[in-house]
């Protein structure tokens, strides 16, 4: 099927060359601000109205980064004959950062860190407050692709993993569904967050679910933060109920019509930064930018391009986005 796939937001040379030399088949590629009168594909993760009703051939939208903005999201409900995918083509680097994170987590390595850098030697003659991982219960929240990407090295490092997705249960493989995740958290050491924000997960780690936990159980969150309510989880570290904690995804974030925001905004209400037992990155898993990330990113378009122009309902697609429930 010949297609024509529209970009709003030109690439780079090197990534349109890396793009074009990974398409099969007859596609065009067409790329700037100003809308063409006819492509089938769109790709862009804020698509305006004129980019979705200029061209009456587009049948599909592909989101070039994981998740489904807000806006795009209540915009996309008025052009239901528009199939919508997103890319995971960072599972892998967002994978490596939750692991990087449960190791700084299970080791206390910034408080560590800090004290070192003071000459202070007194972490290393104090009893060990580090958690061994071997042998400990690692609970996935969100079985996808990050989830996938991670479960090899954990169950390498000797440790028990077990994961919740929305559907289907496979108990031999230890995935279960939502309504099990109560009885799963208290026998959960690890527990790694990897779920977008929808209606249905906003707020799923709340004061309950961290009272559920054993004592001295860690919690990273690689997905988004609206999945854990940000006042319960800054109390359980406080209260030291949770050995340590991570994020990588926050409550507020830089504007970019106010000057100076990037170097100074709260990431959220409760104070974190005042917790030495918190590990907080900028929302940096994704390595966005890392020349080796945007090679997997093109590589992923264009493979659902490929899929698309063989077949618009090939097997091999990925399901496409649900707008009822965000992912």
């Amino acid at each position: 099927m010949e297609l024509s796939v529209y970009i709003p937001n030109t690439p780079t040379k090197s990534e349109l060359n890396y793009l074009s030399n990974h398409l099969s088949g007859i596609t065009a590629l067409l790329t700037g601000k100003n809308t063409p009168d006819v492509f089938h594909v769109l790709v862009t993760g804020r698509p305006t109205r004129e980019q979705l009703e200029t061209s009456t051939s587009l049948h599909t939208l592909i989101i070039p980064f994981a998740g489904l903005p807000a806006d795009t999201r209540e915009l996309m409900k008025n052009y239901p004959h528009i199939k919508i995918y997103n890319s995971h083509h960072n599972a892998i680097a967002t994978g490596e950062m939750a692991l990087t994170l449960m190791f700084a987590c299970a080791r206390l390595i910034i408080p560590a860190d800090k004290s070192f850098r003071k000459q202070d030697w007194s972490s290393r003659y104090q009893p060990s407050p580090q958690i061994i991982l071997n042998q400990k219960n690692a609970l996935i929240l969100g079985y996808g692709s990050i989830a996938k990407s991670i479960t090899p090295a954990l169950k390498a490092l000797g440790m028990n993993v077990t994961g919740i997705r929305r559907s289907k249960n496979n108990p031999e493989k230890n995935i279960y569904t939502p309504e099990y995740l109560h009885q799963l958290l208290p026998h959960t050491h690890i527990l790694i967050v990897t779920l977008p924000a929808t209606d249905e997960t906003t707020g799923i780690i709340n004061k309950k679910e961290f009272e559920l936990l054993p004592k001295g159980a860690i919690v990273i969150n690689v997905g988004r933060a609206q999945v854990i309510d940000q006042h319960a989880f800054y109390n359980a570290l406080k209260t030291k109920h949770l050995h340590a904690g991570a994020s990588d995804v926050w409550y507020h974030y830089p504007s970019s019509e106010k000057p100076n925001s990037k170097i100074n905004t709260h990431p959220a209400d409760a104070p974190f930064h005042e917790l030495n037992n918190i590990v907080m990155s900028p929302h940096r898993a994704g390595a966005f930018g890392n020349h080796d990330v945007e090679k997997a990113r093109y590589a992923f378009i264009a493979n659902l391009i490929n899929l698309i122009a063989d077949n618009k309902n090939n097997p091999q697609l990925p399901p496409p986005v649900c707008l009822e429930t965000g992912y």
